[in-house]
Formats: structure tokens, C-alpha cells, sequence
């Protein structure tokens, strides 16, 4: 039988994506989003997603700026994959005049996570888990919306990065940057740890999310 590498020998991009399969397989088949791929959400539906991700996105990307003092941040810093201008468009094409934000428990707690993140290996986590999954799953999930409400583009600027026109060698390059980071075993351990904790913080808008699917059924 052959035993898996142990944490310290692992690089760590290939930790986080292991570490945390379950927390991402519990995310990505929670109710709400299962309907999202199967186009049965309406247009208010996804309008609630997107301002409970204003409230996420305003909060890392205020983080993620205020910590490129830190090597671990500096790694993964690239103003072309904010999505904060980007949802904003988004919303005025889904719920024109609609306030971005909205009253989220779940929101809510997500921003208050990274606001209090005490280290930049803890910013890496959430960066990493945000937009490397809008890099990858997010983008099947543009083309889902597209095709589901007929869109020829409009109301997707999320999925969209008019910068990086092919995700897998700007993907390729992250992990790179992140696996060179010197990290010990235990930074790399808090590091995965804190991957969890964004999946399962992903999990709880879902969740909140779920609570109103007779509302959001198209």
C-alpha cells in the first residue's frame, strides 16, 4: 500500500485542493446550487447570489489590499481578478436599482472572517478558494446562465476575465507562485485548515440561499 506524502513534502496548492475535497464536494451540491446548474433559478434567485457576494468580495478584496505587506498575499495579488466593478455590472442587469448588498447571516459571517483574518496565509486561503474556483467551475457556471436566460453575454461580467483569456496557464502559474512560497508543515497546515473554513463559509450562503428556493423556481 502506498502511503501518501505527508503534509511538509506536499506542495501547497496540491494540499489545499486535497485537504479540502470534501468541504468543496459538500459546497458544490448544496441545494441551491444544484438548481443553479440545472437552470431552474429565476432571475431573483441569482440576483440574491450576487449581492451576497458584493458583501464578500467588497470585504476580500479591502483585506487582500491592506495586507500586500505580506509575502503570502504579494504571491497571489493581481488586480485582474477582482470581481467586485464586475458583480456590480452584473446587478444592474438582474435587479436594476436593487441596493448591491443585502441582509445576510451568512454574508454577513463570511466578511467578517476575512476582516479578521489574522495572517496573509489565511488571505491566501480565501483568495485561492474564491477566485481559482471562478476560474474554473465558475466559468461552467457563466455558460449555464447564458445559455439558460439567453443572455449573448450580458449579466455574466462575473465569469468573464478580459484579462486572462485562458484560465489554465494563469491557473498553472498561481499554484506555482503559491508552491514557492516558504511555508513550513504547520504554516501549511493553517492554510489548508482555513480552505475548509471557506468552503464551509461558501456552504452557509448556499445554505441561506436554499431557504428560499420556492421563491427563486423558475
Amino acid at each position: 500500500m502506498t502511503r501518501a506524502p505527508s503534509l511538509a513534502a506536499q506542495p501547497l496548492s496540491t494540499a489545499m485542493r486535497e485537504g479540502s475535497a470534501a468541504e468543496h464536494d459538500a459546497a458544490e451540491n448544496s441545494g441551491y446550487m444544484t438548481e443553479l446548474l440545472n437552470g431552474r433559478v429565476n432571475e431573483a434567485g441569482y440576483a440574491a447570489y450576487l449581492q451576497r457576494l458584493h458583501t464578500v468580495y467588497a470585504a476580500l478584496e479591502q483585506a487582500v489590499r491592506a495586507r500586500l505587506d505580506d509575502a503570502a498575499v504579494t504571491a497571489v495579488y493581481d488586480p485582474a481578478v477582482e470581481r467586485l466593478s464586475a458583480i456590480e455590472v452584473d446587478l444592474e442587469h438582474w435587479a436594476p436599482g436593487a441596493p448591491h448588498g443585502i441582509e445576510s447571516p451568512a454574508a454577513a459571517a463570511y466578511a467578517a472572517r476575512l476582516r479578521g483574518a489574522v495572517s496573509g496565509a489565511e488571505l491566501l486561503a480565501h483568495h485561492y478558494t474564491r477566485y481559482l474556483g471562478d476560474l474554473s467551475g465558475g466559468q461552467a457556471i457563466g455558460r449555464i446562465l447564458d445559455r439558460t436566460f439567453d443572455l449573448d453575454g450580458a449579466g455574466i461580467a462575473f465569469y468573464h476575465f478580459p484579462a486572462i483569456p485562458k484560465p489554465k496557464p494563469y491557473k498553472d502559474a498561481y499554484r506555482a507562485r503559491v508552491d514557492a512560497l516558504d511555508f513550513t508543515a504547520d504554516d501549511k497546515r493553517r492554510v489548508v485548515e482555513e480552505v475548509k473554513v471557506a468552503f464551509g463559509l461558501n456552504q452557509a450562503l448556499f445554505v441561506e440561499l436554499s431557504q428560499s428556493l420556492a421563491d427563486f423556481s423558475r
